[in-house]
Order: C-alpha cells, then sequence, then structure tokens
C-alpha cells in the first residue's frame, strides 16, 4: 500500500485483529454486489470507504424518483440515469483507489457464472427471489461465499452461506423456491434507515468473510424488527434434502 493509503484506512490498520495485512487483505479482494437499490447502495459505500479494491457493481435499472428516499448512492440529480453509473460515480468521490466495474444488466445464466467465479466474495442485495435463488446456485456452484440480506417494512436480515464449509446451509436451506415474488419494497414499503442498517451488517460481514477476522454469520440468520429495536438470531441447519447443496446432488 501507499502511504496515502495507510493514512487514509489508518483507523482500521490500529485494530490489532486487522493491522496491515488485513487490511492488504481488503485491497487485494474483489467483491461482486447484485443490485444498487436499498441495500446494495450502503454495502457498496462502506466496503469502497474502508478499502476493498476492487467491486463489481450489478444492476439494470435507471434512478427514480422513489429510489431516492433510501438508495443512499443517488441524487436527484441522477434521476434518470442507470443506477451502477450513478453508484459508480458515488463510490470514486469516496474512494479514488476503488477499482469499479459496472454491469447494466440482470445477470442470468452464463454471465451470472462468470461474474461469481471472478469475485472473491458475492454480496446478494437484490429484491426478488428468482435472482436470489440463482445467486444462491453460482455461489454453491463457483465455491464463493455469499453474503445475503434483506428488508421490507420495518423488518430486515442477514446470512452468511459458505459453500466450502460442509456444516453451512445455503439460502436454499432457508427458502424454498415458489416462495412469494410479490414480497418487495414496491409492494409493501419499507423504512429508509432500516435498509442502511441491514446493508451496513452485510458490508461488515464482507470485511469479516475477506479478513478472517471475528466469527462470521455462517450458519446463523439475523433478524431485526425496527419497529422495536429488537435483534433476535436464529440457528440455521443445513437441510440435507435441498435442492441447491444436498448431499444426494
Amino acid at each position: 500500500m501507499k502511504d496515502e493509503q495507510l493514512l487514509r484506512y489508518s483507523r482500521q490498520i490500529m485494530l490489532p485483529e486487522m493491522d496491515v495485512a488485513g487490511q492488504q487483505k481488503l485491497v487485494d479482494a474483489s467483491v461482486l454486489i447484485i443490485g444498487m437499490g436499498g441495500l446494495g447502495c450502503p454495502v457498496a459505500m462502506y466496503l469502497s470507504a474502508a478499502g476493498v479494491g476492487h467491486l463489481i457493481i450489478v444492476d439494470d435499472d435507471t434512478v427514480e424518483l422513489t429510489n431516492l428516499q433510501r438508495q443512499i448512492a443517488h441524487g436527484q440529480t441522477n434521476l434518470g440515469e442507470s443506477k451502477v453509473g450513478s453508484a459508480e460515480a458515488t463510490l470514486k468521490g469516496l474512494n479514488p483507489d476503488v477499482r469499479v466495474k459496472r454491469i447494466e444488466q440482470r445477470l442470468e445464466g452464463e454471465a451470472l457464472d462468470q461474474a461469481v467465479a471472478a469475485a472473491d466474495v458475492v454480496v446478494d442485495a437484490c429484491d426478488n427471489f428468482t435472482t436470489r435463488f440463482a445467486i444462491n446456485r453460482s455461489c454453491i456452484k463457483h465455491g464463493k461465499p455469499l453474503v445475503s440480506g434483506a428488508a421490507i417494512r420495518m423488518e430486515g436480515q442477514v446470512a452468511v452461506f459458505n459453500s466450502q464449509d460442509p456444516q453451512s446451509p445455503c439460502y436454499q436451506c432457508l427458502y424454498s423456491e415458489g416462495d412469494d415474488d410479490d414480497a418487495s419494497c414496491s409492494h409493501n414499503g419499507v423504512m429508509a434507515p432500516l435498509v442502511g442498517i441491514i446493508g451496513s451488517v452485510q458490508a461488515m460481514e464482507t470485511i469479516k468473510v475477506i479478513t478472517g477476522i471475528g466469527r462470521n454469520l455462517t450458519g446463523r440468520l439475523l433478524l431485526l424488527d425496527a419497529a422495536t429495536m429488537q435483534w433476535r438470531e436464529m440457528k440455521l441447519p443445513r437441510d440435507e434434502s435441498c435442492p441447491a447443496c444436498g448431499e444426494s446432488l
């Protein structure tokens, strides 16, 4: 790292569990973030500020007025722009050293597999089950850790799925295909700071996965009821009959 980078990240480097070696892991890491909405914005912004060297941001949508209540990487002047373009400008403004690759399309099939294979960690910040299941299967296929988050109304959740850990469940151990794709913010609403809280936890878990510090949420589901500001934790066992990661595959 350059002297300027050592100064920029000094407040992290002084943490004994991080030190220069941990910061270098962040600088060398590549993170794929799928979705530049309410969750993806704070995830990408904190990872950029924290020094993750390469961010691959994915979204096929454009910035709309209804997004501005919670999608903090976008502003009034970005209306009508692509979300990845708007987000890239914000991320480079936070940290000019970060390399940002924009993918302005919905990732499916081979394109999804290629993007997942190229990343060290995958962050699911999308808003529909179909995409979530596809991301989960691709992460299993390529052995990549998946940091999953969701937020709706005044409730949120975060989990980490690590297919290289034989004890870790996958996303489909938790939800079965066919779950309601209408469970989105556009149909149900969402409180603005909630996505910031959940996205920040996703960013923290991503940093922990990259650096190996602390204990990440593999095998655990963290649930937030923002109305009462109560957190709950559930242990997630692996489903041996899971169609995505079960032993029969």
